[in-house]
């Protein structure tokens, strides 16, 4: 994987094309090898909700990168400090949680598309009252080249005024937050619920219809993926490190201890073991 290009995952989605990813949350040194060897396009490495100090952040950014893998980081909050920080770490998307106004993303977009631009003068090129000179310009485009930018959208707030927020330029993608967004809703985790199921369609299309890429997270089922790309989704963020292993450890005991007591029925005994 040594032709890999911080590029890559934006040429692909610009392309149209479906891109694959899971959320990692486990930091141990033989780990990296095993995503990779998944054929993954990025992962998602979330510090919103998973302990992740500075330090394990930019080591597994840059591990990922190494690996050919885009590393995607959701930040705490919406913070453009925090943003260009992990930007700084290594990632090359950043997702920030519960966007619901247009300055929360045009904020998210200055940290990830004008670094390392700050201050009054950031201020009034987002609002558009100063613009950039040629040679600023073609610093920062080489400077952010292949930089992601993408909203959380979890709120009905959010929904309600998704084509302002989604217009906004220097938007690459929409992440739905299916948890946070049910909760909102008041139908908390009820992901088949008629309510539910209207609103991701309605983000995605709004979604797709601006051109951005898109995506939600869920750690059950491929099926329930299956149906989403159906729908549009084409960044494809399928469970977690910790859900796939506790869901097969879980299964596999399952029917390990459903074969003890099928031979406890027939009257059968478990072998010796002799140390």
């Amino acid at each position: 994987m040594s032709g890999f290009q911080k590029n890559d995952l934006k040429q692909k989605l610009l392309r149209g094309e479906i891109v694959y990813g899971t959320c990692i949350t486990v930091n141990a040194p033989r780990w990296p090898d095993l995503v990779a060897n998944a054929k993954l396009d990025f992962v998602f490495l979330d510090t919103e909700h998973i302990c992740l100090d500075r330090t394990e952040l930019s080591k597994m950014c840059f591990t990922y990168r190494a690996l050919g893998l885009t590393p995607i980081v959701r930040i705490l909050q919406p913070n453009p400090n925090r943003a260009s920080q992990v930007m700084d770490d290594g990632a090359i998307g950043v997702i920030a949680p519960y966007l619901e106004n247009v300055d929360e993303i045009k904020e998210l977009i200055g940290a990830t598309k004008f670094r390392p631009l700050k201050g009054k003068k950031l201020k009034e090129i987002l609002a558009g009252k100063a613009i950039l000179t040629p040679e600023l310009e073609s610093y920062l485009d080489r400077y952010n080249h292949g930089n992601l930018c993408i909203a959380n959208i979890e709120s009905i707030p959010a929904v309600e005024q998704l084509d302002h927020l989604l217009s906004m330029e220097g938007l690459d993608g929409v992440f739905i937050g299916p948890h946070d967004l049910s909760i909102n809703m008041g139908i908390p985790e009820q992901y088949d619920h008629p309510e539910f199921i209207k609103t991701v369609k309605t983000i995605i299309h709004k979604a797709r219809k601006h051109t951005l890429g898109v995506g939600i997270h869920f750690s059950l089922e491929p099926e329930r993926q299956l149906d989403w790309i159906k729908e549009g989704v084409n960044i494809v963020i399928h469970s977690s490190d910790m859900a796939l292993f506790s869901q097969k450890l879980k299964a596999d005991m399952a029917k390990l201890k459903s074969l003890d007591k099928n031979q406890q029925k027939e009257g059968g005994t478990s072998p010796s073991i002799t140390i």
